[in-house]
């Protein structure tokens, strides 16, 4: 064992997308911010989302029926007090967003502020705010230009978080405090600690658990995982949701086809050109993401096909060609034209409704420690997320985190680091032939057990293969030093095993969530909540 190098900070973000940036810019003229991303600091989910962020500007519009459409698409599981919370902060929030330099769409003609809003499903208005269908990357760059500029906000990149470090209570009432983390910085082959005041967790999903997934291989829950270590309560992971249209093509397995494309008219159809969604609900291809989705799966298993077709031909192609711009250009590498047929589609795993518990500071269950974006639970997505509501989270809830931190902060110190580390040693990358066959046995796992479709009998074996492979992992790797990957697949085991679990505990279908063995909702319902106390007591 040996003392590590040290960076001091008053905030540790863990994340650079729209969450963690925004908390960043907000904290930086305030206090001394150590921001570090997984990879590289524009590739966060946020860079990638084709979408928007959904905020009543249209006159016709009000904030009650985003409320409104908001609980209707969770399925009675959204936080009462939470989602009008969320909804009524908005316009402020885009506004210093606006602030920072995003431009979004216009529309002069429109009763919109000037601004053109798209629809998605789920929503009862027109009041998405976009960029074409680039919005996370405009957002992304807009926010690390302005990142770049302050002095008191350094960024690091490609780091991996091992572990956050905490005080250990004094007795059983006294809740642990963060004093900081362990990072791994591949390119100097260098294990770092972090002494911070407050840690912030903004580490997005765990949709990359999923063999079909829209999400780059980082969103495997890192955060999550980090957190329940720590101590803190988890809740909702059995609601992960599924995008209806991912393109069905083997060159590119993880394009999304953005949902803006339904707003505006594109069907979904039969191998023959038939459609299927005005049978299957009024709202067609509008429906929430969970029942259009479902009802693919239906119809590509009772017809035997692989996928389905997303069809906007129909509508001008100069109106395609201006607001689609880089997936018409996405799309024709691959020999497909958006404008003259159909888009072989199909579901895939794409965004985690439920995560670390949080107050409505993105306050967790541990003294310092934060959680904001899609890593958190706040109750604003209930069991299924209505579309364009997750940037719209990670702005409010990266303001009013902020608010708590800066009142917070002058009554916190640091706390003394201890003389000597842990003895975790990481070695170099290595892709070792066992470590890449047990992350394609977890993926296959939950795709083919803890997918679009459950039954009872399947997520118990889910869970059985999966603490297998954890078996085998610890049985593998019992001293150091340990690849990097190894630490990688330890979360994706932890946050997998944490996401069966909560799905044994729902005997419903609701949501993102169906169980073939309980087909109906209960009467009424609440949010599955798991406590890593009463785990280690068990």
């Amino acid at each position: 064992m040996r003392q590590l190098p040290e960076y001091f900070c008053d905030v540790f973000i863990v994340g650079s997308g729209a969450a963690g940036l925004s908390l960043a810019l907000r904290l930086a003229s305030h206090c001394q911010v150590l921001l570090v991303s997984q990879g590289p600091i524009s590739q966060g989910a946020t860079y990638y989302a084709q979408g928007g962020i959904a905020t009543v500007f249209d006159e016709t519009d009000t904030l009650e029926a985003h409320c409104q459409d908001t609980v209707t698409a969770g399925a009675g599981l959204c936080d009462p007090l939470v989602v009008p919370f969320v909804v009524h902060n908005a316009r402020h929030c885009i506004n210093w967003l606006i602030a920072q330099g995003m431009r979004f769409d216009q529309d002069r003609e429109a009763a919109s502020q000037g601004f053109h809003l798209t629809r998605e499903g789920g929503h009862s208005h027109r009041r998405i705010l976009h960029v074409a269908d680039t919005t996370g990357q405009h957002l992304s760059e807009t926010l690390i230009t302005q990142a770049r500029q302050h002095r008191s906000l350094r960024l690091l990149e490609s780091c991996s978080v091992v572990d956050l470090l905490t005080t250990q209570p004094l007795d059983l009432i006294q809740s642990p405090r963060i004093i900081g983390a362990m990072i791994w910085q591949p390119s100097q082959q260098k294990l770092t600690r972090v002494s911070a005041k407050v840690v912030v967790l903004a580490t997005g999903g765990a949709s990359s658990l999923y063999w079909h997934n829209t999400n780059a291989d980082r969103a495997a829950g890192e955060g999550i995982a980090l957190a329940w270590r720590a101590g803190c309560r988890v809740a909702n992971l059995e609601f992960n949701q599924f995008h209806p249209t991912t393109l069905y093509h083997p060159q590119a397995p993880n394009l999304l086809l953005t949902e803006a494309l339904r707003g505006e008219g594109a069907v979904l159809c039969r191998p023959d050109g038939s459609r299927f969604m005005p049978a299957v609900d009024a709202r067609a291809e509008l429906a929430p993401r969970d029942i259009v989705a479902r009802a693919m799966q239906q119809e590509m298993e009772r017809l035997s096909v692989p996928c389905l077709y997303l069809d906007i031909r129909h509508q001008p192609a100069a109106l395609i060609l201006q607001h689609f711009p880089a997936l018409y250009r996405q799309l024709r590498t691959l020999d497909l034209d958006l404008t003259q047929q159909p888009i072989p589609v199909v579901p895939a795993a794409h965004y985690t409704c439920g995560g670390v518990v949080v107050d409505q500071h993105g306050r967790s269950d541990v003294t310092g420690l934060y959680a904001i974006g899609e890593v958190s639970y706040t109750g604003l997505h209930g069991a299924n997320r209505l579309a364009s509501n997750a940037l719209l989270e990670c702005l409010v809830y990266a303001w009013s985190a902020a608010e708590a931190i800066l009142q917070q902060l002058p009554q916190l110190t640091w706390t003394k680091p201890v003389p000597l580390e842990t003895g975790v040693v990481i070695a170099a990358s290595t892709h070792t032939s066992a470590i890449l066959t047990q992350e394609q046995q977890l993926r296959t796992v939950m795709w083919q057990q803890v997918g679009l479709v459950r039954t009872t009998t399947g997520l118990t074996q889910a869970l059985a293969q999966i603490d297998a492979l954890q078996t085998a992992l610890d049985q593998e790797y019992q001293h150091p030093p340990f690849p990097e990957q190894v630490l990688a697949l330890r979360n994706k085991l932890q946050v997998a095993q944490l996401i069966v679990r909560c799905a044994l505990e729902r005997r419903e279908s609701r949501g993102g969530h169906y169980l073939q063995d309980y087909p109906e909702p209960l009467p009424q319902s609440t949010p599955t909540i798991l406590s890593p106390q009463i785990f280690s007591e068990n």
